[in-house]
């Protein structure tokens, strides 16, 4: 009787043979024959369905390595010039393989370009696999979103991102029926023509660019925010019914309440608090934070969950929302509304008078809130103002409320997390979308009252699933690095204060700063400088704590109507205490590294297109100050000129190096300054300028001015000195004369 191998033996055969891997090559490796064929295909299909292999046509492969010849996709290049790729037939149960292209001069290989490499498995390198070019299959081109100028014979599109100035050519063939001066996406059909411009095909016309809608949608479009449900998700959403009391903690009783801004159209949080009648913890609370259950409307692997993964987030702009679930559940089903059942997850803190957390406990329940309330409409019941609808609440919620937040502020104080004092802007819009006025939002004891809610039940949420060693999602946030600690250390001494060294760096040292700062006139300096100096929060399964909280576990758990990190959570507690089939799946936790990378990926996204559409809205609003004279201080120094932060709007203006004066500028990088090279002016951060506003262009969101004054002093502009050819005149100080310029100028402006 013929011998059929073992699924271990012909595992390894592939592995060593990727280039005999079809069914034949393994029979004649073994010496199969005849009838035992059948009993070879059996075992080979009981490998593709338990997937240890998979089949590409006729042959095998281990499905934890690539195959020989394989369709990558090319990668941008890193700082050091090299090319990378990924599989785009990826199946195995990790990460995909890290892939070195070993490229020729002639490949002319870039960004996008799909193709057909041979594949080589390294070992020792930080790379799996190099790869060598057999042949382009296609290209994934890029995409840009610009305004269309028709020409005689198609025409041209001229980006709108603040940075680009390359311009594409439109055959006629290819402008997709597009006006002249209207707002287009495209994609690169064609390498670089006669003039040196790539060659672009219109694939969507966005309308009037000067619309006020078209702000926010230059950049959904710009960052690739998908701002449409596919019929199914929006079908699946559809079929979701409100969920009753069955297997759930009835919570109905309870006084919760939520408090949203005025205009909000979901509501995912509720709370409560309620004296401790407990004799040993007197000044104590029982605090109630209940959130939406949208676990149990988003099961693993439904539509619903991986379109919601892909989004990671909702994005918010001041004329739109971009959600991540559809209106059916985050402005119904998920939403916590007044005088609705609603099911919700929910924790109840006991915390002491100082707001120190003694035990909490979770709970899977149905509740009903009874009041919807306006952070102003709260805050004004506490100021002795109460209207009719919070006069009822203000004894048996509201104060309760307040009291407790009274103890959560003392435990705030005594953890010290980072106090940076960063005023928020608020972009009003009028009846037809456009810039009424530029505002810095009121922080209200309510608003701060909710975050410090939310924040202990975010911690509560990490403790218990580290407690049920339960895999989840942490929301991490390293303390900054050296070279960051140095720069604001440079900003802080040249403003007369002081960061020490010598230590391991807590919140408190950075809040001490700020204290020095408070009052003075480089009080926004020094908190915009610190906020740079922090590294960028970010989702992880591995915990490295919470350096600006100044807090060991924290997790998001309070809003999984707008972050899929929550609803990682949510799925986590429901897996740790068994409350149903709706837990973290073996997938989710098997792919909570790329969950991790991708939400913290669509987060970063979403803030850049939330940056743009503000900086696009404030220079909509500042183009009708052109030519005028505004207050400003400087808040940020490169090689190419000097940003100005306006008074009054908040804008960012960009005063191009050459025109700061009638001399040759130089960029010390160290102290962030420039230093002109013959008189030894020193222009640096947090100085007091007043600006002439240059341009406006609300198209690309870039304002453009020039220096007028400097600490009150007229500096004399023109483009900067010209020698013979029209080149800048580069006459330097020695060394030690400019360092001492530098550091008679910081003498100065300390002892001011």
């Amino acid at each position: 009787m013929t011998r059929i191998p073992s699924k271990e033996e012909i595992l390894q055969w592939i592995s060593d043979n990727p280039t005999h891997a079809a069914k034949r090559d393994i029979a004649k490796a073994f010496g199969i024959k005849g009838a035992a064929r059948i009993d070879l295909k059996r075992v080979l299909r009981e490998m593709e369905n338990d997937g240890t292999l998979t089949r590409r046509r006729s042959s095998y492969r281990d499905r934890e390595k690539l195959p020989p010849v394989s369709l990558l996709q090319v990668l941008p290049p890193d700082s050091n010039g090299d090319l990378w790729a990924r599989p785009l037939e990826w199946h195995g149960e990790g990460d995909a393989p890290t892939i070195l292209m070993m490229q020729n001069d002639e490949d002319g290989l870039g960004q996008g370009d799909r193709i057909l490499a041979r594949m080589t498995e390294v070992g020792g390198e930080e790379y799996d696999y190099t790869a060598r070019l057999i042949r382009k299959v296609g290209t994934n081109p890029l995409r840009i979103v610009g305004i269309y100028r028709k020409a005689h014979e198609g025409g041209r599109i001229i980006p709108v991102d603040k940075g680009s100035d390359k311009q594409w050519i439109v055959p006629a063939s290819a402008e997709h029926g597009a006006k002249d001066g209207e707002l287009v996406e495209a994609e690169q059909s064609g390498p670089k023509g006669r003039l040196g411009l790539p060659k672009a095909r219109i694939v969507s016309r966005l309308g009037d660019p000067s619309a006020p809608k078209a702000v926010s949608l230059i950049a959904i479009h710009q960052h690739g925010i998908p701002d449409q449900f596919p019929d199914e998700v929006i079908a699946e959403a559809d079929k979701c019914k409100p969920a009753g009391l069955k297997g759930r903690e009835d919570l109905r009783d309870l006084p919760l309440v939520t408090i949203d801004p005025p205009d909000a159209r979901d509501r995912d949080d509720a709370v409560l608090a309620i004296p401790d009648d407990d004799p040993n913890n007197k000044g104590g609370f029982l605090l109630w934070v209940a959130i939406a259950d949208v676990a149990h409307y988003v099961r693993p692997g439904s539509e619903l969950d991986r379109e919601a993964r892909k989004r990671g987030n909702s994005s918010y702009f001041p004329d739109r929302v971009v959600p991540m679930l559809p209106d059916r559940l985050s402005g119904d089903l998920c939403s916590l509304h007044e005088d609705v059942p609603r099911a919700c997850m929910a924790v109840q803190m006991k915390i002491d008078k100082d707001g120190r957390k003694l035990s909490h406990r979770f709970t899977r329940g149905l509740m009903q809130s009874k009041a919807s309330l306006a952070y102003e409409d709260a805050q004004k019941a506490i100021n002795g103002e109460p209207d009719e609808r919070t006069e009822p609440l203000l004894d048996t919620v509201l104060r309760p409320l307040w009291g407790a937040y009274a103890a959560l502020k003392r435990a705030r104080e005594a953890r010290q997390p980072l106090e940076l004092d960063l005023p928020e802007r608020q972009i009003v819009l009028n009846d037809e979308g456009q810039v009424a006025s530029i505002q810095f939002k009121e922080r209200y004891d309510a608003h701060k009252l909710i975050e410090e809610f939310m924040v202990l039940a975010n911690v509560a949420a990490a403790e218990e699933l580290v407690k049920h060693k339960t895999p989840l999602l942490f929301r991490v946030h390293e303390e900054p690095g050296q070279e960051k600690l140095e720069n604001l250390r440079e900003v802080a001494q040249a403003s007369g204060l002081v960061l020490a060294k010598g230590q391991v760096l807590q919140t408190r040292h950075l809040n001490q700063l700020l204290q020095q700062a408070e009052g003075t006139p480089n009080d926004e300096l020094i908190n915009i400088a610190t906020l740079r100096s922090m590294t960028q929060a970010y989702y992880s399964p591995e915990n490295f704590g919470h350096f600006g909280l100044a807090l060991r576990n924290y997790a998001h758990f309070t809003s999984p109507i707008r972050r899929y990190s929550d609803l990682i959570v949510h799925r986590a507690l429901i897996k740790a205490h068994k409350w149903g089939n709706d837990g973290l799946s073996d997938w989710d936790v098997e792919h909570l590294d790329a969950t991790a990378e991708q939400i913290s990926n669509t987060e970063r996204r979403s803030m850049m297109a939330e940056r743009d559409t503000t900086d696009r809205y404030l220079a909509a609003f500042m183009s009708e100050r052109v030519g005028e004279i505004i207050g400003g201080r400087i808040n940020g120094i490169a090689k190419f000129g000097v940003f100005v932060k306006l008074d009054e709007s908040g804008a960012d203006a960009l005063v191009p190096i050459r025109t700061l004066g009638t001399e040759f500028f130089e960029y010390h990088q160290d102290t962030q300054q420039l230093v002109g090279t013959r008189s030894g002016m020193v222009v640096a951060m947090g100085q007091r300028v007043t600006v002439k506003l240059i341009e406006a262009l609300p198209v690309t969101g870039g304002i453009t001015a020039e220096i007028v004054t400097l600490d009150e002093k007229r500096i004399a502009n023109g483009g900067g000195a010209r020698g013979r050819g029209g080149k800048p005149m580069k006459k330097k100080l020695k060394t030690s004369k400019k360092k001492a310029a530098i550091k008679e100028r910081k003498v100065k402006r300390t002892r001011r």
